[in-house]
């Protein structure tokens, strides 16, 4: 098992190393031409876009949740009766308990999170993708916290690569959707700039993972668009997104989630090594166990 998952590790950490080799012909600290060689002519076809990307330098989020704009609906919290504390609140972390009251839910969303609700009212460690080492999906990957998110961009496509699991996402360049996109964890995206701003628009995700960490479901409608840009004189970066599923919310929601600058290059991190769960009460499925040594 252990062999297995040390091969498993080798090939992504060769996927994001071939991706992070496209940043090193070109300069991290400044903004500039984003597909053009250290040798190549800049023509007017070329165009001059923000730099996110660094291999000396990621991206940290701030906290794991969605946060509300100053207007608008609001996205799920903390059922009043049950107040939610994380680890980083200086008191005794509480586990969280949905308002399944909150005005963005469907009654279809509702039905699907009472159980998991119940649960978690009874001590049992409700789902998280990062402690169950999961596929976020689009939004909830942008809720990665602890580790430091990167970007690699080219002509053609750009790469966001978590270093936690060395999670990939592809978002292909200035072109449209396809005509039906096949659902997957996380959707089609595609991509443009617009101006300092790199829009992103998903649709065709499969409804597996929950939109945030208060396990807010959604349906294979979802579609999400995300605005990326620095801020803070390129100390942080902001994403503005906006959620629409009108099977799963009765309005669309847009929220913002933020990152700060963090120095240090990409790191191999590996998850789901053991072969036991530690959560508290948890109902995962146990990770496969050989019956005898690889080696």
């Amino acid at each position: 098992m252990r062999a297995y998952a040390s091969r498993v590790v080798a090939n992504r950490a060769a996927v994001a190393a071939a991706l992070a080799a496209a940043l090193l012909c070109s300069s991290s600290a400044e903004i500039g031409v984003a597909w053009a060689g250290p040798q190549e002519a800049v023509d007017e076809d070329v165009r001059v876009v923000p730099n996110f990307s660094s291999t000396k330098y990621g991206w940290l989020a701030i906290d794991d949740e969605l946060k509300p704009m100053m207007s608008g609906p609001r996205p799920v919290r903390a059922d009043p009766a049950f107040p939610y504390f994380g680890n980083q609140n200086g008191t005794q972390p509480t586990l969280r308990v949905s308002d399944l009251n909150s005005p963005i839910l469907t009654e279809w969303s509702k039905e699907r999170m009472k159980p998991s609700n119940e649960e978690t009212k009874k001590g049992v460690f409700p789902y998280s993708f990062q402690a169950r080492c999961m596929p976020g999906g689009t939004p909830g990957q942008l809720l990665g916290i602890f580790e430091p998110l990167f970007f690699v961009q080219a002509k053609d496509a750009v790469y966001l690569i978590w270093q936690r699991d060395h999670v990939v996402r592809r978002i292909s360049m200035n072109r449209p959707h396809t005509a039906n996109p096949k659902p997957s964890w996380y959707g089609e995206s595609v991509g443009h700039y617009e101006g300092d701003t790199l829009v992103v628009d998903t649709i065709g995700l499969n409804g597996k993972a929950p939109m945030d960490n208060w396990r807010t479901p959604h349906s294979e409608q979802l579609h999400v668009v995300e605005r990326f840009q620095m801020v803070d004189g390129g100390a942080a970066l902001h994403a503005i997104v906006t959620i629409e599923d009108p099977v799963a919310l009765t309005a669309p929601l847009t929220v913002y989630q933020r990152w700060n600058k963090l120095d240090g290059e990409m790191v191999e991190v590996a998850c789901a090594e053991n072969n036991s769960s530690h959560m508290i009460g948890g109902n995962d499925d146990p990770i496969p166990v050989s019956e005898k040594p690889d080696f």
